[in-house]
């Protein structure tokens, strides 16, 4: 098969491969990070939902416990600095919708434009990935769904009154995950991750999340193209 043979081809050891795994690792570590500070706050928002989401909290930071001995697997210091700047606008952008109490918003941050972008690149990566760090991460990916499921179905039940700032929130984040993407294209690379890959499996789970919630094809198309426009 041809991912195994790419696979075989990855010097897991070599200088090239450690610099930008340090900064891959770093970004699954603190993305995990934020996870649980989101689902945290967001127990707080939602206190009917208050224990599943505090259990999908526990998950993700069981997630960067993972992430973290893959990093010693390899002996890799993770590059947190650069992580933390990664995040920033993201972070950020739920830091203001939380303070304002906007559920919405930060479910479309936090259970769909994370959590599919989690989704894809973990699943693109696994075939190249060491046989520590894949076992770590096929682990991982299953509970990524979980939460996923989450926000879709909140935002699905609540779809009507929900559309409109849905839409909006999308609009504002959605391009932001471009800029994430050329940040880390280079390094992806290096671990066998196309940028073009990652592009095309994530626009395909954010639109079926898109379209579970209540989102019609053209809807999604049109949702879609406020980050395409920040893809080249």
């Amino acid at each position: 098969m041809p991912q195994l043979e790419a696979t075989a081809t990855l010097d897991y050891q070599s200088d090239v491969y450690k610099d930008a795994y340090s900064r891959i690792n770093a970004i699954v570590i603190e993305g995990e990070q934020e996870a649980f500070d989101n689902y945290i706050r967001l127990a707080d928002m939602l206190p009917e939902s208050q224990d599943e989401l505090k259990s999908l909290a526990k998950m993700e930071k069981r997630h960067k416990k993972g992430f973290q001995a893959c990093g010693r697997n390899l002996s890799v210091v993770a590059d947190m600095e650069f992580a933390q700047e990664f995040f920033s606008k993201l972070h950020q952008n739920f830091k203001v919708a939380s303070e304002a109490n906007d559920v919405v918003t930060c479910l479309v941050i936090q259970s769909l434009i994370i959590e599919c972008f989690a989704i894809s690149a973990y699943n693109i990566y696994i075939p190249h990935a060491d046989p520590f760090a894949r076992k770590i991460t096929e682990g991982v990916v299953k509970d990524e769904y979980l939460h996923l499921n989450f926000g879709e179905e909140w935002l699905k039940a609540h779809f009507e009154e929900c559309k409109d700032r849905i839409d909006a929130a999308n609009r504002e984040n959605l391009p932001i995950i471009w800029e994430m993407l050329n940040a880390v294209a280079k390094d992806a690379k290096v671990l066998n991750m196309e940028k073009e890959e990652l592009i095309e499996d994530f626009m395909i789970a954010y639109g079926e999340a898109l379209s579970n919630i209540g989102f019609t094809t053209r809807d999604i198309m049109k949702m879609s193209s406020y980050g395409l426009r920040g893809a080249a």
